[in-house]
């Protein structure tokens, strides 16, 4: 069988630029851990905001309970400042580690009955923006809605490591371009036939893409043609490992990684059995008459595929790929029909990978189905060619020309996505197994903030994700669908629910309100989403223990509400999600809607 590049739609002229977004950092400047803290701060109950001005022999008496507990530790503390939200922030005389801190917070809090928290006054680093010219428009990395969550996730793993992580795209080679080829290890041309080549020769030892463009009828009878080169497998493997934080161009996932490029494809296509001699090679594995892989890939991205089930040969390539260790993620494909029509999707123990627009909805082309994993950001052009994934490229028609960077779309474009979020994952915990991985791939993906029916577990968020790759039991699986239960129309009756949660509510009447509790582990990101009944406009609020209103979502009638909080402090927090009426229908039917919490 011919397999093809799953690229949907090329834009090889439309070259991006303009400003970057955001502010720049030369190097990661924040650790997994924040430093040592000289500050604790404590919020009491029932103490007005007049406690600023209260004297010193009140604020002795009232300090007195996490002044005993700090000195247990041989430290004295005194109140700095009544600072925001009457909280009271206190110094002391040397700087704790954060374990140390949380255990005298943890202290503080046993020893009064009338603190309602403490914690470390923590100290917070930026988060590494890069500061490649063309960052900005890579929107699929960074934005709320339809983004990977990358910028969190760069502050724990950049997928370097020692060993390092070997990604192996399976693909139509690569082009040595400026902003790619340090990243770049030896890799293998497995074309036998050299009319799909193009080359001049068979199997060798330089995985250069010498371009793929085709006249019509030259793959086959009616075949249409493909005037311009695709350089496929340049923009996968620079959305998986183009140099970043180098001033120039564009980002990688994972930056720190390494890529293997294997070339199975070329004019029209490429065969089945030079796929699976790739798969196979890539992963460690023997192929006769070709020299060993000096670089066994932990990852194989392969962003191709064609219509039928999975065949035999891909199947045991597979097989075989996986039982070396190595993770295979594969793009779900382009023809919005069920991903188990086609291959090698629909494989067992692929990692399959639907496609979502900028608005985190399915993108139209896309296929689904139960076989689909997870999504990622694929991009949908249609509308405007800057809603697709941007990404090295060449500038050549036909034959190679000029370094480039353009926009494309496709599940070829989610997929090297979600390999890269993988390579941060391995880098670290090496120790995973490709079922590991999967498993908590799934797990820590975020709920679709649009429409995206049988895409898989959500879409992929790489910051979850590497923190679920970081040793201990992955994440628990969502809690199964439940019913609203009144009354929950304050925060003291709030029904308690846990992220993962699907609430089927109503809305009662004009005046109803309901409030629903979610304990938010450290670190990790609470999205709560809303989807009322078409002729409902209901909207969306999310408050903190404190009550102050953090996040908040009002679209209009029959529109999905969507918003999303990170708990950045070291301990469990609590967050109440509140549905609020606007207008439309109320009752058991009329005033109906779903409200996920994940």
């Amino acid at each position: 069988m011919l397999a093809t590049a799953w690229a949907l739609t090329h834009a090889p002229d439309a070259h991006a630029g303009g400003p970057m977004v955001g502010l720049a950092f030369s190097a990661n400047l924040a650790a997994d851990e924040s430093p040592p803290t000289d500050r604790m701060i404590i919020k009491y109950r029932n103490v007005p905001a007049a406690a600023a001005t209260a004297t010193a022999a009140d604020r002795a008496t009232l300090h007195r309970p996490a002044q005993d507990a700090a000195a247990r530790l041989g430290l004295r503390m005194q109140l700095l400042r009544v600072g925001a939200l009457d909280t009271h922030v206190m110094k002391l005389e040397r700087r704790l580690a954060q374990a140390e801190a949380q255990r005298l917070a943890r202290d503080i809090m046993a020893s009064d009955a009338g603190v309602e928290y403490a914690e470390p006054d923590r100290i917070l680093k930026p988060m590494l923006v890069p500061n490649d010219t063309q960052y900005g428009q890579q929107w699929h990395y960074y934005e709320a809605t339809g983004g990977l969550n990358l910028p969190m996730a760069w502050d724990k793993s950049t997928g370097a490591a020692d060993p390092q992580v070997v990604v192996a795209v399976i693909d139509t080679g690569y082009r040595p371009h400026a902003d790619l080829v340090a990243n770049i290890l030896p890799g293998y041309d497995f074309i036998i036939d050299t009319l799909v080549s193009n080359d001049g020769n068979g199997r060798d030892a330089t995985a250069l893409d010498p371009g793929d463009a085709v006249l019509a009828g030259e793959c086959g009878t009616g075949s249409p043609a493909q005037d311009r080169s695709s350089w496929h497998g340049t923009h996968v493997s620079g959305t998986i490992a183009a140099l970043t934080n180098n001033g120039s161009g564009v980002a990688g996932v994972a930056f720190g990684a390494k890529i293997v490029p294997v070339r199975v494809l070329g004019k029209c296509g490429g065969y089945t059995s030079d796929i699976a001699a790739g798969i196979t090679w890539a992963s460690g594995g023997l192929v006769t008459g070709v020299p060993t892989n000096p670089n066994p890939a932990r990852i194989i991205s392969m962003s191709l595929g064609g219509s039928g089930a999975c065949d035999a040969t891909s199947r045991d390539a597979i097989n075989g790929a996986r039982a070396r260790g190595t993770v295979v993620v594969v793009a779900a494909g382009n023809s919005a029909a069920n991903v188990a029509n086609f291959s090698p999707a629909s494989c067992p123990g692929v990692i399959a990978v639907a496609a979502t627009d900028r608005g985190g909805a399915r993108a139209y082309y896309s296929n689904f189905g139960a076989g689909v994993t997870v999504a990622a950001p694929g991009g949908d052009m249609r509308g405007n060619v800057a809603n697709g994934i941007l990404s090295t490229l060449n500038s050549g028609a036909t034959a190679p020309g000029s370094d480039s960077y353009a926009y494309y779309q496709g599940t070829s474009m989610a997929t090297p996505h979600v390999a890269g979020v993988v390579a941060l994952m391995l880098a670290k915990n090496p120790a995973l197994t490709p079922d590991e991985v999967a498993t908590r791939l799934k797990s820590s993906a975020r709920a679709f903030p649009g429409s995206c029916v049988q895409c898989g577990a959500g879409i992929v968020d790489a910051s979850a994700a590497v923190d679920a790759a970081g040793g201990g039991t992955p994440p628990p699986p969502p809690p199964s669908s439940g019913n609203e239960v009144e009354p929950n129309n304050s925060t003291a009756t709030a029904q308690v629910v846990a992220p993962g949660s699907t609430v089927n509510g109503t809305m009662a009447s004009s005046s109803d309100t309901d409030y629903f509790k979610v304990i938010v582990p450290a670190g990790r990101t609470l999205t709560s989403t809303l989807t009322p009944n078409s002729t409902s406009d209901y909207d969306l609020y999310v408050y903190n223990s404190a009550g102050t209103q953090v996040a908040r979502s009002i679209r209009g009638t029959g529109l999905v509400d969507s918003a999303s909080v990170t708990n950045t402090t070291a301990a469990a927090a609590t967050y109440f999600v509140r549905v609020r009426y606007y207008s439309g229908g109320t009752g058991a039917t009329a005033g109906a809607y779903a409200l996920v919490v994940n």
